[in-house]
């Protein structure tokens, strides 16, 4: 029997059915298999997890055999709880397979601490937008008597802030600032002038008696 004969021969075709049937068997078995173990038809509804605290995120997550990851967060939100979720992804109404990450933006625990930048002799117009910028609120504006009308102080709390100094975000910051009138005087020259004063006062008394 020669080569091409056998190729159309009975016992070949069906022995090249049988071979194709198998393959399809086996291409079949494959993809199911493929399909189950990837949980093609599993699909889980991401929750709304806004507002949540990390144990009750945690708790229906692993109800729902999800996981988590948390990110970090740059900016204190104060419309929502301290270490309330503000941020996920992939959002809620979802749908992901089982075990998914699902990544966690948390609100910190308050605002952050910003460095005041050196800001005396500088004048309003430069220093309060400037304050603004970086998140501080701008609270009672008081003069001194000095050649000039820049800011000579910067106080929080009754307290003088020296340039480095850190304050937390929308921390109110008053304003010192000279009247234009005339020398500014500090502290220690305004007691020593107090007590030039009352040592006069008392020398007229003296005078007197």
């Amino acid at each position: 029997m020669s080569f091409f004969k056998f190729l159309f021969s009975k016992a070949f075709l069906i022995q090249l059915g049988l071979a194709i049937l198998a393959l399809v068997i086996v291409a079949f078995l494959a993809l199911q298999w493929l399909e189950y173990s990837t949980n093609q038809d599993q699909r889980i509804e991401v929750p709304d997890l806004s507002r949540l605290s990390l144990d009750v995120v945690e708790d229906r997550l692993a109800e729902l055999d999800l996981r988590y990851e948390i990110l970090d967060s740059a900016n204190f939100n104060p419309d929502y709880p301290r270490y309330a979720v503000i941020e996920q992804v992939p959002q809620p109404g979802k749908h992901v397979k089982e075990n998914r990450k699902i990544y966690l933006t948390l609100n910190p625990s308050g605002y952050r601490k910003v460095a005041v930048p050196d800001l005396v002799r500088r004048t309003r117009r430069q220093v309060e937008p400037t304050l603004r910028s970086l998140g501080f609120e701008i609270g009672d504006i008081t003069e001194k008597p000095d050649i000039g009308t820049d800011v000579l102080e910067l106080r929080h709390k009754g307290r003088l802030i020296e340039p480095g100094d850190e304050l937390m975000k929308t921390s109110v910051i008053d304003l010192v600032v000279g009247d234009g009138s005339g020398r500014y005087r500090g502290e220690d020259e305004e007691e020593e002038d107090t007590f030039i004063e009352n040592d006069e006062f008392e020398s007229d008394i003296n005078d007197e008696f």
